[in-house]
């Protein structure tokens, strides 16, 4: 390798952008994409002529060995000259051809419904092979389930939800969500725990529980994955770190770490640990077979049923946290990270050694986790979880925008990367997500804040990043494309949503906060710019049909202070609340739709009323 060839080694999560760009590349040679993602460029111009994913040393799994690959490419480099060439051209060709938007005109009612429809789809077809929460796709079913009241996708919302909260996906004992599970069942997790899946999970477990669909398996995941959160994954500076490792090591002399030791149980440590009484609890509420239903016998804790856990049964589980972790829940606020293998080792740990946690910050992935903690402490009276997200909003704020410019990451104090536009449409996000939670503990004084400050960062972000010719936002400023062979504009929604879906919701909630119409014409020229991939590829961007459902019934409600504390944490997905001074003395609110708003409420019921048929109101008669 060091011979022919100069190793670089990208951090994805660093720089989605480059990603993203020679992803597609991957995918367009072989017809499939992954991680790890090796790319062969040519110097100077860095265009790609070879790429694949998992190459073993030696040849196996019916794949050519490393050695293989870099022997093969250096002679087809040295030797084929010409053909090189036309297949970097063609390639090259096709990646500026992935770049080309095809605008529509009409943005019809629908379209929104074909999205809802078939992004629901996703959450009702079972598929074998892995499970994975795919929040972007639950969060359009439960939006659009309000727009038909026999919608299946109600069901299989409240049964993601489920799936979530009883699996094997969730720690039942520490808190806090793995990244999927290995089965169609939700039962055996890998066992990395990711920041931006939790964050998603914790506002989409709220908005369900503020639908109707109020499952005390829901509150009880929210609770333990915010103390996971505090207890494992805030820095002292109030920030989040971004994800914990599959694996531990079981003893300092391990040479290697596996699998998920930390958070599996053998029956006989059940039986070690607990009393008899205290197992038989256990066993009502979990699958806890004698055989394991994982490696080396081991148990992954699965509930069975929904409901609130028995006494017993959540006395049993704080037995084993307290061996887990060598304290008992309530007296261990802190668990240090281990930062690296190193660490792990050698570190004295009361009781298990942990996984690596990777202690670098990401705007975009504490963003997610400041929108979901603003959710859940609206909906759930939950003061102290806003408090946690206004510390680590303010962090970003304060450490991540030397001379006005986002900054993406920070690495023990060093900041890195500029922002992309995930990084802003995200943090804009969470900002408004404070600005409403804030409404609803005090609307006269920490809300307003953060409604300037989102107006601040989409100056900003327009600035950098928008499209002039062909809207939408780009993935990188114009600086950083200088480098890239490809300026993208990301529309495709993976584990996490598409920047230009979120940041063209945002569009429509600050229009209607700030009352400026240049915004909803901002959003409506982006949704028609990638109004053509809505009607071809709409199982591919369900977060923007969300921008679409906002932008079709966005609703304000200019109300006094107290409705707020009822309003706020009710699920009204395309609602937005402000305070209002200057109401007439007999009227409790006025609903407002753009420039226009209907007669002033005067009761409780009547406002309701008002707000759900705003909300509602592509179904209406015109």
């Amino acid at each position: 390798m060091n011979t022919h060839f100069i190793p670089v080694k990208v951090d994805r999560e660093e720089r989605p952008d480059l990603d993203s760009i020679y992803m597609q590349a991957v995918q367009a040679m072989t017809g499939q994409g992954g991680w790890p993602l090796n790319i062969f460029l040519t110097p100077g111009d860095l265009v790609p002529f070879y790429g694949g994913t998992y190459f073993p040393i030696d040849p196996r799994y019916g794949r050519p060995g490393f050695l293989q690959v870099l022997e093969a490419l250096h002679s087809f480099y040295a030797v084929e000259k010409p053909k090189l060439e036309v297949q970097k051209e063609k390639l090259l060709s096709y990646l500026h051809s992935t770049t080309v938007l095809t605008p529509v005109t009409q943005l019809t009612p629908e379209l929104l419904h074909q999205g809802i429809t078939k992004n629901s789809v996703v959450l009702t077809h079972k598929t074998p092979g892995p499970s994975f929460p795919m929040i972007p796709y639950a969060a359009i079913a439960l939006q659009g389930s309000r727009l038909d009241s026999d919608s299946p996708a109600k069901q299989a919302c409240h049964q993601r939800g489920l799936d979530l909260a009883l699996g094997g996906i969730y720690d039942h004992v520490g808190g806090g969500f793995h990244r999927y599970t290995v089965d169609p069942t939700w039962t055996v997790p890998h066992f990395e725990k990711m920041l931006y899946d939790n964050g998603q999970i914790v506002e989409y477990l709220a908005n369900l529980w503020s639908a109707g669909k109020q499952e005390p398996a829901f509150e009880r995941a929210i609770v333990g994955t915010v103390q996971w959160l505090q207890r494992e994954m805030t820095a002292p500076e109030g920030y989040f770190y971004a994800a914990q490792d599959a694996d531990n090591f079981v003893t300092p002399t391990d040479p290697e770490p596996e699998e998920g030791r930390f958070y599996t149980w053998s029956y006989s440590e059940l039986e070690e640990h607990l009393t008899p009484a205290e197992l038989t609890a256990l066993k009502a509420d979990f699958d806890l077979d004698p055989q394991g239903n994982f490696e080396q016998g081991l148990i992954v804790l699965q509930r069975h049923q929904p409901g609130l856990l028995s006494t017993s049964a959540e006395l049993a589980l704080g037995k084993l946290f307290a061996h887990r972790y060598g304290a008992a829940a309530d007296l261990l606020t802190i668990f240090p990270p281990a930062s690296n293998n190193q660490m792990a080792k050698t570190h004295p740990w009361p009781s298990r050694i942990p996984p690596v946690t990777d202690t670098k910050m990401i705007v975009a992935w504490n963003s997610l986790m400041i929108s979901g903690l603003a959710r859940a402490a609206a909906v759930f009276e939950k003061r102290d979880y806003l408090q946690l997200a206004t510390t680590a909003a303010t962090f970003i704020l304060h450490h991540q925008r030397p001379e006005g410019q986002l900054h993406r990451v920070n690495y023990d104090g060093q900041i890195a990367v500029p922002g992309q536009s995930e990084d802003y449409a995200l943090l804009i996000k969470a900002c408004l997500e404070l600005h409403q939670a804030w409404l609803r503990f005090s609307p006269s004084l920490e809300a307003q804040p953060w409604l300037q400050v989102a107006l601040e960062l989409q100056q900003e972000f327009d600035d950098q990043l928008w499209a002039l010719e062909g809207s939408g936002y780009f993935n990188t400023n114009g600086q950083a494309a200088d480098q890239l062979l490809i300026r993208e504009r990301s529309w495709l929604d993976n584990a996490t949503p598409a920047a230009n879906g979120i940041a063209l919701s945002n569009l429509i909630r600050l229009s209607l906060l700030t009352d400026q119409q240049n915004y909803l014409a901002q959003a409506e020229q982006g949704l028609q710019a990638f109004g053509t991939v809505m009607e071809n590829s709409p199982q591919a961007c369900p977060s923007l049909f969300m921008a679409l459902d906002w932008f079709q019934h966005a609703t304000l409600v200019r109300t006094r202070a107290e409705p707020l504390e009822t309003l706020v944490p009710q699920y009204s997905p395309t609602t937005l609340y402000s305070l209002a001074t200057d109401l007439p003395p007999d009227a409790l609110g006025l609903v407002c739709q753009g420039q226009s708003c209907r007669e002033p409420a005067q009761s409780y019921d009547q406002l309701q009323t008002q707000i759900s048929q705003s909300s509602t109101r592509s179904l209406l008669p015109s």
